[in-house]
């Protein structure tokens, strides 16, 4: 099993959710996607984060962004960085996720990624997430009231927490049966590594 944590505002866990659901499907892998809040994680364990959008060191700012230039261009994904609203706040979107389901979450956290690096739309606007349920045929009334419950507001919180305390520090975070742990996209070789492993024990 896979539990992928994931937040849709950031660039490299698009490239991750990309990348990972092949990889899932070659080793006949079921994904458990877990939405987060990784606003909520740096705010309560990795600070940093923000220090260094607040003084970047321009040689590593530069690298940074060839290195996710290679990466799209790698997956066939289209990535504008910085978008115009960057960092944003993308709590409807990620509790929209975990109303949809495990499986009806794919499409939609698809068209959101999309919508947000792909065409630099931004995703804290209600208009932008109607969009975004036109184009994957969600209900929008309905996934607006849905997101609005008490319950899924918690589950974000919950999932969010979760991750903390299993180690994590940020978005994506990817888990191989339960216990081992990988971040980032540039670790998809790693996760492969253990599923063949796995497989072969």
């Amino acid at each position: 099993m896979i539990e992928f944590f994931f937040d849709c505002s950031s660039p490299w866990t698009y490239l991750a959710f990309h990348n990972i659901q092949p990889l899932a499907k070659e080793f006949g892998v079921d994904i458990v996607w877990r939405p987060i809040l990784v606003g909520g994680i740096f705010n309560t364990i990795n600070p940093s984060v923000y220090a260094q959008r607040e003084k970047p060191v321009p040689a590593k700012a530069a690298y940074m962004l060839k290195d996710l230039n290679d990466w799209s261009r790698s997956a066939g994904l289209k990535i504008k960085m910085p978008p115009t609203v960057f960092p944003v706040n993308s709590v409807k979107a990620m509790r929209a996720c975990i109303w949809l389901g495990n499986e009806a979450m794919v499409p939609f956290a698809r068209a959101v990624f999309e919508i947000y690096w792909g065409e630099d739309q931004d995703i804290s606007q209600d208009a932008v997430l109607t969009e975004v349920c036109r184009r994957v045929g969600v209900d929008a009334k309905a996934l607006f009231d849905g997101i609005a419950q008490q319950g899924i507001k918690d589950q974000l919180r919950i999932n969010t927490e979760e991750v903390v305390k299993r180690g994590g520090f940020g978005s994506p975070t990817i888990f191989v049966d339960v216990n081992d742990m990988y971040f980032g996209n540039d670790r998809l070789p790693l996760i492969r590594e253990a599923l063949a492993k796995r497989k072969a024990a």
